[in-house]
């Protein structure tokens, strides 16, 4: 399984207008094979700031998400949104367990 974390910012003001785009990506994400999970947070502290979490099941279901058209209109929106400072990371992971 492949894990990626990490966060995204955009300008406080324009999160409002965000949500939309951001729902959107959400939705058609966690329909895709292989998506095990996918979200995003705002960050309590730090307006503008959102954490993103995804699991996928492996790389070719990853790869199918990068090619997707939903993945190219969210990134459409990036400069209208003000989205920037992209950090995000993928981690090889096994299977969960309980704490």
């Amino acid at each position: 399984m492949l894990l990626i974390i990490g966060t995204v910012r955009l300008p406080p003001e324009k999160l409002a207008e965000a949500r939309p785009a951001m729902e959107r990506m959400i939705v058609a994400s966690r329909v895709e094979t292989g998506c095990l999970e996918y979200s995003y947070a705002e960050d309590v502290l730090i307006a503008g700031r959102i954490h993103v979490k995804e699991i996928w099941r492996d790389q070719p279901s990853l790869d199918a998400h990068f090619a997707s058209d939903h993945i190219m209109a969210w990134r459409a929106t990036w400069p209208e949104l003000g989205i920037t400072d992209r950090d995000l990371r993928v981690y090889e992971i096994g299977e969960a367990r309980a704490t």
